[in-house]
């Protein structure tokens, strides 16, 4: 009689056990189920807040690429860079990136972009907001992509206020994976490749972050707009007419006889690599075998039945458990060490390749001041803007050294050896013009390179700091009353940059 109360008691908890999983089971699955369903969020919400309400956790996951807040002045920490950027406004400013919370904000701040006074001023085109904002999407859809890449950047500085957030990857009507700049598409049309419409789920999960992380430059196109005016717009342009190699770009620009800059210094027309990093990681290991970049910078996370995608885009080092751990059976310690040497190869080769470059650069320029011709220099120029090219393309995307090593280490090698040809060629041409003894001035701080690169750095700060007490607070009061500027997430965004910190 004990025996059967002690299995009727048991059989009455199983039962109640099991009702109580049965409809924790079904309220979950009912969870997953209202998560996958079209919402009604709002056509082109730029505001990223506005998609919270449906995809809650993506949403917290993304506001937390605001920890990613480190800043480093490259330049200072790099010195060969203002000499080799001489000219450039790189030269000025160029600090490591943010987390994308601060896109916009960054922006803004660099030294780069100047100081404008007014909407009408530059120096750089509107192109300039392309890839730090959603808002760009909504003004594409609003004003027509050749309107959008007409003017000055200050145009759009109270509309270009949310940073890189939802709309950027997503289709506001049904959440899917979308790509609002068609710039993309006319960049895949000419390398043979698919149109984002017709690439794998897999694929898109790469080229919504190609829309931005690739190589571009800015291709004057004649139009008239609405009012029948002839207008030049600077369209965001992929140069892969001759495929997606640092050399297929190479022979595109110049068959073209396109240059970002001429070189302040050795007077070279030359090209500025911009962020090449989907290009590169196509010729890396991992791309090769079908690994997307959200599978390791936005990994799948799970909560109960919920499985969704990690929206804190940043080092997979941060989550190898959920980015490298799925796949790789080494420990996390084995993983790290080797991504270290794979990082330490890159910047010896690095270095040598900057060395050889700012050195090349101010040889040039001497040869230069004791007569040397255009002709004489023609083959020396050839050297330094293709080996300059191949060491910025190797290294501008910055986890080059991870996403393809091989391509990395092969492009800084050629660098080196095309700046080092050109300065075999400097000695002869010196020693005709008596100073085969020239050696480069220093340039090991960053204070010496600038000055060598013509850098009037107090004037641009000067220059940038009356813009945010002015016309930068004019852009957020003109956006707060358009609706348009999301509060919560400007907070805490104007912390820092490479000449002031905000207390």
């Amino acid at each position: 009689m004990k025996k059967f109360k002690l299995l009727l008691v048991a059989s009455l908890l199983a039962i109640v056990s099991m009702a109580f999983l049965t409809s924790n089971i079904n309220a979950r699955e009912a969870e997953r189920v209202a998560l996958n369903e079209v919402q009604g969020i709002p056509a082109n919400a730029s505001v990223s807040s506005e998609w919270a309400k449906y995809y809650p956790r993506q949403y917290d996951s993304w506001k937390r690429t605001k920890e990613g807040d480190e800043m480093e002045d490259l330049l200072k920490k790099k010195p060969q860079l203002p000499v080799i950027w001489a000219g450039y406004r790189f030269s000025i400013d160029y600090n490591s990136p943010r987390g994308h919370y601060y896109a916009v904000q960054d922006n803004v701040n660099s030294l780069r972009t100047g100081a404008p006074v007014d909407d009408l001023t530059g120096p750089f085109p509107t192109a300039c907001w392309t890839c730090k904002s959603p808002d760009v999407v909504r003004l594409m859809e609003e004003d027509g992509e050749l309107e959008y890449f007409t003017g000055k950047w200050a145009r759009y500085g109270s509309e270009a206020v949310n940073s890189v957030g939802c709309l950027d990857c997503h289709n506001p009507k049904t959440a899917e994976l979308a790509m609002g700049r068609e710039y993309l598409n006319r960049g895949l049309e000419v390398a043979g490749l698919p149109r984002f419409e017709d690439a794998t789920h897999q694929e898109k999960r790469s080229l919504v972050c190609a829309q931005c992380h690739s190589e571009y430059y800015f291709k004057k196109t004649e139009y008239t707009d609405k009012a029948g005016k002839d207008q030049t717009a600077m369209v965001v342009t992929l140069p892969w007419h001759e495929g997606l190699t640092a050399e297929g770009m190479e022979r595109y620009y110049d068959s073209i006889d396109f240059s970002d800059w001429t070189h302040k210094i050795s007077k070279t027309p030359m090209l500025k690599a911009q962020h090449p990093g989907y290009e590169i990681a196509k010729t890396g290991i991992h791309y090769q075998k079908g690994v997307s970049c959200a599978d390791c910078h936005m990994p799948y996370t799970q909560e109960g039945s919920v499985k969704y995608s990690d929206h804190k885009i940043g080092n997979p080092l941060d989550n190898m458990d959920r980015s490298c751990m799925t796949c790789h059976r080494e420990s996390e310690d084995k993983l790290r060490e080797i991504v270290h040497t794979k990082f330490e190869r890159k910047e010896f080769l690095m270095e040598i390749s900057m060395d050889n470059l700012a050195k090349a650069h101010l040889e040039t320029g001497r040869a230069m001041e004791l007569g040397a011709t255009d002709e004489e220099l023609k083959e020396i120029r050839t050297l330094l803007r293709h080996g300059q090219w191949r060491w910025d393309y190797a290294i501008a995307s910055h986890g080059s050294f991870f996403h393809a090593p091989e391509e990395t280490l092969r492009l800084l090698a050629d660098a080196s050896e095309k700046a080092q040809q050109a300065r075999i060629s400097l000695v002869r041409l010196l020693a005709k013009y008596g100073d085969a003894q020239y050696m480069a001035p220093d340039f090991d701080t960053k204070e010496k390179a600038q000055t060598l690169a013509g850098v009037n750095l107090q004037k641009e700060i000067e220059a940038k700091m009356k813009f945010k007490e002015t016309l930068e607070k004019e852009w957020h009061k003109q956006a707060k009353a358009k609706g348009l500027l999301d509060e919560a997430n400007r907070k805490d965004v104007d912390l820092e940059s490479s000449y002031f910190k905000k207390k």
